[in-house]
This record gives structure tokens, C-alpha cells and sequence, in this order.
């Protein structure tokens, strides 16, 4: 485990590395998890040749500091996630993300472009979307206020996430959680869309079998690979790792 100071407030983001080549491969998280158990068997697969890899946890998850003084807006974890990379002497990486933290990743790469040379989004988020009602498949985390979701609102979104993913949102700080949340459902300026579009990088969106993105085409036509992953659903690494490796290899430098 390797950790570095990315925050005024002395908080430390973590990640778990595995040692090889570089350029370097990183792997983001989405909301409520974290990314050792979520990539560890894909960033480890036979079929992908060994280059150095971090396993990052965004502030507010997994085995990262929660600092109380952060706002855990996208744009706030692009830039810590943009420090702790600097620190652990990374540039021109290949960034692969999945869900909410596809998004911090498009905006890192929009703001901090000689981090990353090349980005693969996993199902991510690309659009600003109504806090309430809940969204189809999503926690509901950002229909609450914040005081509500710390007080008791997180124990209805445990009961509804059922068991799997609670194992890693419960590591979560509840006010991190939420706070990402509502960003997330808000979005940026300009859109994660926009950004991701307007990115003059080698770019993919994978997407779990039979459930495209909206505005797949025009994501083809701005030079974005659009791809399939058979027998999968959101969880694409965990949900089909061999599928999800071959796509990786076939996108990988």
C-alpha cells in the first residue's frame, strides 16, 4: 500500500500498486466502493501484459483519509486524484474508471490532460441526472439532504443496495458519500459529456451487454470507442473479468 498527502488539510489518498512497466495503468472506483477489490483480478489477468498499476481510493472511500474540510465535489476529487498521481511520479497513464469515478476522471483529464494519455471509461457517468426519484440501479444517496442521509437515510440505501455493495460503501464516510453523490447527480460545467468529447486523447466508453449509453453514436462520431461487453452488467470487471481483460488488451497501448 502507498499513500500520499493530496489535501491542505494533511489527508492522505491510498492506493494498492502493482509493480511492472510504464507507462502506468490506473483504475478508479466508482460511488461506494473501492478499487482493490473491485480490479485486483483484472489489473492482475494473464491476458494483460504487466506494467505498473495503482489501485486508487478516491478521499471519503475505501482505505483513503475522509477529511471533513473537502466539499467532495467531482471537480475537488479530480485535482486531489491529479496530486496524489504527481506524487506517485505518474504521468501519460492509462486511466480506467468505472461509474461515478469515470466522471472525476473525464474532468482530471480535462484539467490536468499530461496525466493521461489515454482514458477508459467503464459504464461511467456522463450527464447530470434529477436527485429525486431514485435512478434505475442507482443508491438514491442524492435524493436526501445531507443531515437526513447522515442521520438515518443511509440505512434505507444499505437495505437497498443489498449486501454487495454495502460491503465497500459502509467504509465510506457518510458525509464524503453524500456529498459526492449530489455532485454527481448535478454534474459539471460543461458537462462530463462535453468534456469526454472534447478530449484529444485516445478515448473508450465499455458498457454492460445490451445497454448503450445515450448518445452512443455521436460519442463514436468525436472518435470515442464504443464497446460491448458481453454477459455483463454494470459491475462489467467483476461481472465478466476474462471479457472485460480481452476488451482492456485490445485498448491498451
Amino acid at each position: 500500500m502507498h499513500d500520499a498527502i493530496v489535501h491542505p488539510s494533511g489527508a492522505r489518498m491510498r492506493w494498492v500498486e502493482l509493480p511492472g512497466e510504464e507507462p502506468a495503468r490506473v483504475y478508479v472506483h466508482g460511488l461506494g466502493a473501492t478499487s482493490a477489490p473491485y480490479y485486483a483480478e483484472v489489473a492482475a489477468h494473464p491476458l494483460l501484459p504487466r506494467h505498473r498499476s495503482l489501485l486508487i481510493d478516491l478521499l471519503g472511500f475505501g482505505i483513503s483519509d475522509r477529511p471533513r474540510e473537502f466539499s467532495y465535489t467531482l471537480e475537488e476529487h479530480a485535482d486531489t486524484l491529479a496530486e496524489g498521481l504527481r506524487k506517485a511520479g505518474v504521468a501519460g497513464a492509462v486511466v480506467i474508471a468505472h461509474s461515478m469515478g469515470g466522471a472525476v476522471a473525464t474532468v482530471m483529464a480535462a484539467r490536468h490532460p499530461e496525466l493521461v494519455a489515454r482514458l477508459i471509461l467503464v459504464d461511467a457517468n456522463l450527464d447530470p441526472y434529477p436527485r429525486t426519484p431514485v435512478p434505475s440501479g442507482g443508491s438514491g444517496i442524492a435524493a436526501y439532504g445531507e443531515e437526513e442521509f447522515v442521520a438515518e437515510g443511509w440505512k434505507e440505501v444499505r437495505d437497498r443496495v443489498g449486501p454487495h455493495w454495502w460491503s465497500t460503501m459502509r467504509l465510506a464516510d457518510l458525509r464524503g458519500l453524500h456529498r459526492t453523490a449530489v455532485s454527481l447527480a448535478e454534474g459539471t460545467v460543461p458537462t462530463m459529456r462535453e468534456l469526454l468529447v472534447g478530449l484529444a486523447i485516445p478515448r473508450a466508453f465499455l458498457y454492460p451487454q445490451g445497454a448503450p449509453p445515450a448518445g452512443a453514436e455521436e460519442l463514436r462520431g468525436a472518435g470515442v470507442r464504443v464497446l460491448e461487453v458481453p454477459e455483463s452488467g454494470h459491475n462489467i470487471m467483476l461481472d465478466n473479468p476474462e471479457a472485460f481483460a480481452r476488451t482492456l488488451k485490445d485498448l491498451l497501448p
